[in-house]
């Protein structure tokens, strides 16, 4: 048979060109040989991902999905077939939730295809969080009731079967389990025995690595929409570079916590959204007579708070623990699980509220005045002026009183360095708990502080993103089992 002819091109340039396709054509000889399908199927991306400036390889389906993968590494998870593609789920947001429901659905279905987009760091919270030591839970609240009564939003909603289905014993014996030594302290708080957070987050990245899970960070979900056969289509971003994909889903978890990309995908797909507020800050407080005890702690205090605008007073308004005395005004664990209960009214009223805190909470004002009485003869000097014995019986009531009931005006919100919990998000009312799934869009699932739910300081708030993340991952893993 002759020799045919070369190509005008060059023999070079097609020879350097086949080498660099040689690995690709093989595979996708291999895989379209197994299917019976054509090797290069017709590939149509909307107008907007055709634009694209970066290295990111693509792993192509025998249908129209598209995923972008940051590495070669994640080609290998990511690598779709015809049969795959009805068997995919995109988590949008990679923090707690978002990397726990990844593992757990992995876990249960590992033929699941499973992509994890963050548009900054992986688990950046987890890792800041308890001042770099991450408090991973409570171990003082182990029956749902007791759990639910942490959550200024959700306290009601999540006394049922949510904590049940996964509680601060089931999250504390995951971590164990997987190598990871925690110890609890006296007021509850769990944390790594090595008080660090790259104990927790390491430990969840390379468990999710290990299932093949494909972690993409630096890329955005910026929408998504569901096509007449149910699919989701996500866009994705990433706008450090001229990027935009379009991948194909049957399952969407949303996990973004507060982040206004969360809220917005929730509305395509007629969620509504309580409007977001601060929750767990400071009190800023400009009163001269705390300038002295700035840095002073008082490990037991009775704080309630008042606002002009409530006339009934909650019980939550009124919180017992420890306080400390800052140059702007208080903070604490008592301050902080004050503005969590006060959170709403609080904004509302531009965060002007009145303070009346008890320094001696289990002393009665009677037997702190006896007490002042008895000591008034010890002759002890009060303020290197006056002594004891010269001091009217009626100034020993007011300062009885004053440690009693000592009122602060507070005039604005102090600016706390982890304040990054927010009350409002897609209502719980929109959810089933039992699933974490959407009730106006089937497959769609949400996870962590993207709902309405959000717990005072303790642990609590990472254990509602772990419960919710387990539930969601449960969920999905078994629906893409049933449905191989």
């Amino acid at each position: 048979m002759a020799k045919p002819k070369e190509d005008q091109r060059g023999p070079k340039k097609d020879e350097a060109q086949k080498q660099k396709l040689t690995p690709w054509l093989a595979q996708l000889e291999e895989e379209s040989q197994e299917a019976k399908m054509p090797q290069w199927p017709s590939l149509q991306l909307p107008a907007a991902a055709a634009r694209r400036a970066t290295p990111f390889a693509l792993c192509r389906s025998s249908s129209s999905s598209v995923c972008a993968s940051a590495s070669n590494q994640d080609l290998v998870a990511c690598s779709w077939q015809k049969e795959d593609e009805a068997q995919s789920l995109v988590v949008v947001g990679g923090g707690a939730a978002g990397v726990y429901a990844s593992i757990r659905a992995k876990s249960l279905a590992p033929h699941l295809n499973v992509l994890v987009f963050d548009k900054g760091r992986f688990l950046s919270k987890v890792k800041i969080s308890g001042g770099g030591r991450c408090n991973v839970t409570n171990g003082h609240h182990l029956e749902s009731l007791g759990m639910a009564r942490n959550y200024p939003r959700g306290h009601k909603e999540l006394r049922g079967s949510f904590f049940k289905n996964h509680g601060p014993q089931d999250t504390m014996r995951w971590f164990s389990d997987h190598g990871v030594e925690l110890k609890t302290e006296d007021d509850g708080r769990v944390f790594p025995v090595t008080d660090n957070s790259a104990s927790i987050v390491d430990c969840l990245l390379n468990e999710a690595r290990r299932l093949g899970v494909s972690l993409q960070a630096g890329k955005a979900v910026t929408g998504a929409s569901v096509t007449e056969n149910g699919k989701f289509v996500v866009k994705v971003e990433k706008r450090t570079a001229d990027f935009v994909d379009h991948v194909n889903a049957k399952y969407v978890l949303v996990a973004t916590g507060s982040s206004q990309q969360g809220y917005s995908i929730a509305t395509q797909f007629g969620h509504s959204i309580i409007a977001p507020v601060p929750s767990l800050f400071t009190f800023k407080i400009t009163d001269k007579r705390l300038a002295d005890l700035s840095g002073v702690t008082f490990p037991r205090v009775k704080a309630k708070l008042k606002l002009d605008g409530i006339k009934k007073s909650a019980p939550e308004l009124t919180q017992i623990g420890p306080m400390l005395v800052t140059h702007w005004g208080l903070s604490g664990p008592v301050v902080l699980r004050l503005s969590a209960w006060g959170a709403r009214e609080l904004h509302q009223y531009n965060y002007q509220a009145k303070l009346t805190v008890d320094f001696i909470p289990d002393i009665h004002i009677e037997d702190v005045k006896r007490i002042l009485f008895q000591h008034k003869d010890h002759h002890a000097s009060l303020d290197g002026d006056m002594h004891w014995a010269s001091i009217p019986n009626n100034s020993l009531n007011t300062i009885a009183l004053r440690l009693k009931q000592w009122m602060f005006e507070v005039v604005a919100k102090g600016q706390f360095k982890d304040e990054f919990v927010t009350a409002g998000g897609v209502p719980l009312s929109e959810i089933s708990l039992s699933t974490m799934e959407s009730k106006k869009q089937p497959n769609l699932f949400f996870a962590g502080e993207v709902l309405n739910v959000d717990g005072v300081t303790g642990g609590f708030n990472f254990q509602n993103a772990w419960t919710g993340g387990y539930i969601a991952g449960t969920s999905i893993g078994t629906l893409a089992s049933s449905n191989i």
